[in-house]
């Protein structure tokens, strides 16, 4: 697959601008099987584009507080973030990765998302704390760099993959259980609509005639 088979399969979620471009970039840097595939599966890339995204904005916060007010509280640091994170997937999947999918009504949906993402939230900080407090990877014990490349591996990067893949399955299951509801839906209202335009300008001629 070439380049400008990326870049299609970029732009086919959605995607346009620079947003598509760094997309097409990443996945001409993968494997032509795991590119196929992905591309193959829309659903699971617009989802991995979600986490990615979402895995920027939660090493962005978690540094700005781990660097300033929360220097001494690293998993409090990590915990603001990825909440913060949170907020901001429920939006992007419910009307972008998974928008065609539902099955639950919407404060029902939006619990159980929250309520898995709180259990993400610990699977995140499991690594962390297991890193921090049971190994002793910590300042005095190490040096700083050693402490903050630690902090990275098991928090932001271990943590975060294995709650990605916890959301991946849960999300599927009992967020958003049904395939193409909210397609079927919206085609519905469409021919609804459509319906009462067609009766309403039968109404109008009628009156015309008459």
């Amino acid at each position: 697959m070439n380049g400008e088979d990326a870049s299609a399969g970029a732009r086919s979620t959605g995607l346009r601008g620079w947003p598509a471009a760094v997309v097409g970039g990443v996945l001409r840097l993968l494997p032509d099987p795991v590119r196929a595939w992905l591309l193959r599966h829309r659903e699971v890339l617009k989802f991995l584009i979600v986490g990615g995204t979402c895995f920027l904005v939660t090493v962005l916060i978690n540094y700005a507080l781990k660097l300033t007010v929360l220097a001494t509280k690293p998993v409090t640091a990590l915990t603001i973030a990825t909440l913060a994170a949170t907020v901001l997937s429920y939006v992007l999947n419910r009307e972008w990765a998974f928008r065609t999918r539902g099955g639950r009504e919407r404060r029902h949906e939006a619990t159980l998302f929250f309520a898995i993402n709180g259990v993400a939230v610990l699977i995140t900080d499991v690594p962390l704390w297991v890193s921090r407090y049971l190994f002793d990877l910590r300042v005095p014990d190490v040096s700083r760099l050693v402490q903050e490349v630690s902090d990275f591996a098991s928090g932001i990067v271990v943590g975060t993959l294995l709650a990605m893949v916890f959301r991946l399955w849960a999300y599927r299951t009992w967020v958003f259980p049904k395939q193409d509801v909210r397609l079927v839906r919206s085609s519905a209202a469409r021919r609804a609509e459509s319906a009462v335009s067609s009766s309403q300008r039968g109404d109008s001629d009628s009156q015309q005639v008459a």
